[in-house]
């Protein structure tokens, strides 16, 4: 189904691609090559190449083989053709309450879901709630980028050295690693959401 998004399709992913992949993602975290792999596991440079290109389906002794010359599960081969994917359902009003760095007073941040999985990309939803007794505050950073959509009331929002005055429906996208944050709050109190996106650091 085609979607309007940019994103690789997900829908049609064979359990041929699921283990090349796997057994590629494997080989180059033991930093070996093609080559390497090929050897220790007995098969030819070609059959290999295909088999992470996801072109063949491997016998179970080839995959056996595979696993025992990458030291892991031959389970581990299949782990990415998983169909679970993950969901995070929040009710309305039953967001976490966080206090992020630079928190002032009558800024109040409600996490609205959390990212799933292992990957190397994080989302934090929130729902920012500005009451009547906030104050503006500019020095926000983080890394990553930052979407803000305005839901009620309205602020003046700035991001490195430009302002823009947001209303309900608007929608600011930008780079978190410059200074940002509402620097005039006209009509309170007011609401918007943040997605903020960043990858994950290397444990």
């Amino acid at each position: 189904m085609l979607t309007g998004s940019g994103a690789p399709s997900a829908e049609h992913r064979t359990l041929e691609h699921a283990i090349g992949a796997q057994v590629r993602s494997f080989r180059r975290k033991l930093d070996l090559t093609v080559s390497d792999l090929a050897g220790a596991a007995g098969i030819s440079v070609g059959t290999l190449s295909k088999i992470e290109n996801g072109q063949i389906s491997p016998s179970l002794s080839t995959l056996q083989a595979l696993s025992g010359a990458l030291n892991v599960p031959i389970t581990a081969l299949f782990s990415a053709f998983e169909e679970k994917r993950g969901c995070s359902f929040v009710r309305a009003g039953q967001g976490v309450a966080i206090d992020r760095r630079g928190t002032k007073v009558g800024h109040r941040y409600e996490l609205l879901g959390q990212s799933l999985g292992g990957g190397d990309v994080v989302v934090e939803p929130y729902l920012i709630q500005l009451s009547e007794e906030a104050e503006p505050y500019t020095a926000f950073r983080h890394e990553g980028v930052e979407l803000i959509y305005m839901l009620s009331g309205e602020v003046v929002y700035r991001h490195a050295d430009r302002l823009y005055h947001l209303k309900p429906g608007d929608t600011l996208m930008f780079d978190s690693a410059a200074a940002h944050g509402p620097e005039q709050l006209l009509v309170r109190p007011m609401t918007y959401l943040s997605i903020i996106v960043y990858r994950r650091e290397s444990a």
